[in-house]
């Protein structure tokens, strides 16, 4: 890392140095899917039991 004029240059690397895990990718999509669901039972129970 170094100071080009007014600005941070870093390398590729140092710029990726974060966790690459594929944990934030399924936490989003089971909590999605879980919304879906619990938002879908939420519309359709009392639709069902209106009849």
């Amino acid at each position: 890392m170094h100071v080009v004029d007014d600005h941070v240059e870093v390398t590729e690397t140092e710029a990726s140095s974060g966790i690459k895990g594929q944990g934030v990718r399924y936490v989003l999509a089971i909590s999605l899917l879980l919304a879906v669901i619990i938002l879908s039972a939420i519309w359709i129970v009392p639709a069902l039991l209106n009849q």
